[in-house]
Order: C-alpha cells, then sequence, then structure tokens
C-alpha cells in the first residue's frame, strides 16, 4: 500500500509528485543539491555583476571624453564658449600684440626711410654732422614705430571689439567646418562628393546689385549659374564625414550605454545595496583618472611647445581653456560618485550608518512632538508619510537622481544645489511624519472608554 502524498516537510513527509515518503538522508540529499545550486547560481551573478561593472568602468572615462569631444566638435555654441575666454586672458593678449606688432613694424622699411633722408640732406648741402647723425637714427625710429604700433594694437586687442571678432569668427570656421563634416548643403563652405566648395551666391547678389545701382543696368543681367567655387578635392572627406558620423553616435549613446551597465550590475549582483558603493567609487576612481590624465597631458603639451613659437603661460592657458568642461565634468561626476557611494553606506547595517540615521530620526520626532505640543499636526497626510516612509526617501533621492541626469551638463554647484534640495524635502517629510496625530488606544481592548 502507498501511503498518501503529505507535505513534503522534514520529519518524515512524503514527495507531493511522487507520492513517496522522503527519508532523512533523502531530505538531506535534497537541501545538500538545493544550497549547491544556489551557490551556483549566486556564484554566476557575481560573475555577471563583476563582468558589467569591468565594463562600466572601461567606459566611464571613455564616455566622458567622448561626450567633450562630441560637444565641441558638433556644437558650434558649445565651442565658441570654450574659445571665448582665450580673447579675454592676458597672456594670450599678449601674445597676439606681439605678433600683430611685429607683423605690421615689418612692413615699414625703417632703413630706407633714414636711407631716404641722408641722401636728401645730402643733396641739399646739410652739414655733415646733420647727415651723419640722420644715418643713425634707423634704430630709434624703429623703436619709435614699435612703440607707436604697439600701443594702438593694444588699444583694440584689449577692446570689446576684439572679443566680439574673435568669438565671430570662431563661430564662422566652426559653423564652415561642420557644414563641411556633416554633409550639409545649406552653409557658404559645403561638401560634394570628395570636392569642398565655397558658395559665393550671396556675393554675386550684393555685386550685381551695387553694379546696378551705381549705373551699370546691364549687370543686372549676370547670370545665377557659376555660383559656386572649388576650394580643394580630397578623397579623406568621405572619412571625415564617417569620422563625424561615428562621433555623434558614440558621443550620443556611449554614455547611455554606460548608465545602462552600471545599472545592470547593481540589479544582477545578489547584495544591491554593496554593488552600488562597489560601482559608485568605481567610476569615482575612474574620474580621478580622467583628472590625473588632465594633469600629465598639460605637462607634456607644455614641454612639447617651444617658448619661440608659443609662450608657456599663453599655452597654459590655451590647455586649460579648452580642458576646462572636461575637467569640470570629470569633478562633477566625483561629487556624484561619492555622494551615491556615501547614501547607499548610509543604507546599510554599519554602526555609523545606525548613528546617522539615528540621530536624524531622532531630530525629527523631537520637531515633530514639538509641532504636536503647539496643537498642530499633520493629520491623514503625516499618518501616510509614515507609513510610507521608505518608498517616499526613495522618490525624493530618485528624483534627485534623475534631475541631474536630465540636467544639462550638471556642474559641481548644481550637484550641490540638488543635494541640498533632496535634504531639505526628505527632513520636511520626516518632520511631517513625526507630527502625525498620537495613536488613540482609549478604545482598544483592555482600556476604559469614558
Amino acid at each position: 500500500m502507498i501511503p498518501a502524498p503529505t507535505s513534503g516537510t522534514p520529519g518524515g513527509g512524503a514527495s507531493p509528485v511522487t507520492g513517496h515518503a522522503v527519508t532523512a538522508d533523502e531530505h538531506a540529499e535534497y537541501q545538500r543539491l538545493r544550497r549547491a545550486a544556489e551557490v551556483r547560481h549566486r556564484r554566476a551573478r557575481h560573475a555577471g555583476a563583476t563582468v558589467l561593472l569591468v565594463l562600466t568602468l572601461l567606459l566611464a572615462p571613455l564616455a566622458l571624453v567622448a561626450t567633450w569631444v562630441h560637444d565641441q566638435v558638433s556644437d558650434t555654441d558649445r565651442y565658441v564658449q570654450t574659445v571665448a575666454p582665450l580673447a579675454s586672458d592676458p597672456a594670450v593678449q599678449d601674445v597676439v600684440i606681439d605678433r600683430l606688432t611685429d607683423r605690421v613694424v615689418a612692413q615699414v622699411d625703417v632703413a630706407a626711410i633714414t636711407a631716404s633722408l641722408t641722401t636728401t640732406l645730402a643733396a641739399n648741402g646739410a652739414p655733415p654732422r646733420v647727415v651723419e647723425g640722420a644715418r643713425s637714427l634707423t634704430a630709434p625710429l624703429r623703436s619709435a614705430v614699435r612703440t607707436v604700433v604697439e600701443r594702438n594694437v593694444a588699444r583694440v586687442v584689449t577692446s570689446d571689439v576684439f572679443q566680439q571678432t574673435w568669438e565671430g569668427a570662431n563661430r564662422r570656421a566652426h559653423t564652415a567646418v561642420l557644414t563641411m563634416l556633416t554633409g550639409d548643403r545649406e552653409g557658404a563652405v559645403r561638401a560634394d562628393g570628395d570636392t569642398v566648395q565655397l558658395d559665393i551666391g550671396a556675393v554675386v547678389d550684393q555685386v550685381r546689385q551695387r553694379l546696378v545701382d551705381a549705373g551699370f543696368e546691364k549687370a543686372a543681367a549676370i547670370p545665377d549659374t557659376d555660383r559656386t567655387v572649388t576650394l580643394f578635392r580630397t578623397e579623406q572627406l568621405a572619412k571625415a564625414q564617417d569620422g563625424m558620423r561615428l562621433l555623434d553616435v558614440v558621443g550620443t549613446w556611449l554614455p547611455v550605454l554606460t548608465l545602462a551597465l552600471g545599472a545592470l550590475a547593481v540589479w544582477v549582483a545578489p547584495g544591491h545595496r554593496v554593488m552600488v558603493m562597489i560601482t559608485a567609487l568605481g567610476v569615482g576612481l575612474m574620474a580621478v583618472v580622467v583628472l590625473v590624465a588632465l594633469v600629465v597631458l598639460r605637462r607634456v603639451y607644455l614641454d612639447s611647445v617651444p617658448p619661440a613659437t608659443l609662450p608657456p603661460d599663453a599655452a597654459a592657458a590655451v590647455f586649460d581653456t579648452f580642458v576646462r568642461f572636461l575637467r569640470a565634468s570629470a569633478r562633477t561626476l566625483l561629487v556624484v560618485s561619492l555622494l551615491t557611494a556615501l547614501t547607499a553606506y548610509l543604507y546599510g547595517p554599519g554602526r555609523i550608518a545606525r548613528g546617522v540615521r539615528g540621530l536624524a530620526g531622532r531630530g525629527a520626532s523631537g520637531a515633530g512632538g514639538a509641532l504636536r505640543r503647539a496643537g498642530v499636526t499633520t493629520g491623514l497626510t503625516g499618518s501616510w508619510l509614515s507609513a510610507h516612509e521608505r518608498w517616499t526617501t526613495g522618490v525624493t533621492i530618485g528624483a534627485g537622481a534623475l534631475a541631474l541626469v536630465l540636467w544639462n551638463r550638471p556642474t559641481v554647484g548644481a550637484v550641490a544645489l540638488v543635494l541640498v534640495l533632496v535634504l531639505v524635502v526628505l527632513a520636511v517629510t520626516a518632520v511631517l511624519a513625526a507630527a502625525r496625530p498620537a495613536p488613540d488606544t482609549t478604545d482598544r481592548p483592555g482600556h476604559a472608554v469614558a
């Protein structure tokens, strides 16, 4: 006779599938196999989370640099914003003043002027002492010319006119290059196959109108054909355009892929909170690597630029200006990573974490008690907040994280602002929850009802 199936519990139950009574040895073997399966499953999750973590850490600095390069190459406004400070940097202004002064002075043949003066004086019977003195005027005259030219050039370079000219020239140049690389046919410089062409249609229209206005009526018959001028042909143009398209894809999607891999690593790992801490600290370390690499590259760059080409202070200003947004992004990523790791730690069982949570809880309870003693309670709202404390805390922190994700190029200041707002909201909700009405126990069983 086969025993009736019973619950498969330790202590002589039966298998609900076969109806066979489970012995103690069989149950022990079942538990051993189950634990072995759990261990294998846990190891597989650890391995998968480790692989995803490594990919996240490898892609994090690449995503940071790719985003920066993408902004500089494909965003004219961002590029102009990057190079604009160079026009007002004193070291760069000094270089521009010196180079422009040298070019202007080079066009003035001081030696020829003094030679002509000497010849004229001698031909007109000037005393020998005067003629000899005229020959020695070359150096003082050159110095005087340079002083006058340098003063006027400096007046222009240090004015707002130079700043506006600098930004306008960079904007036009960047727009022209961007139009060529993207294959856009709307700009003045455009690409057609392997040919780069300049559209002079606007110039033709202006010249034709001015000739008509000046009385040359036949100029109105100037045809609209041949409105482009071929600048150059290159077989590398298609490759440059392909590189631009690749950069557009990488700069847009590589940060998204990195963030997704990091989130997937946290989800796959058996211990989510610990993996959040590890991932955040690892990404923060990668941000430090980027900052250190910038310091090394700065030193290499300054050592590679000859002082005769560009003075060290001007070269440093150029490098620092061009990479300042990348440096700021790395610092922001470092701060966000540290804050994320700290938040995950404060949610854990550590002694310091428990102490901080206890201190915050006592502070909120004290403030809520003070409000109740003053006759102010939060009613159903406070009761709901108290019953859903973990949920409201998670939503608040998630909203802060989402704000940073959606923020267009957040800075350390933006992170600090979001952090303060999150802390304020958490404190307010905790106080509101603590100020809920005290539970009424008078009508519970065992209590007298008045």
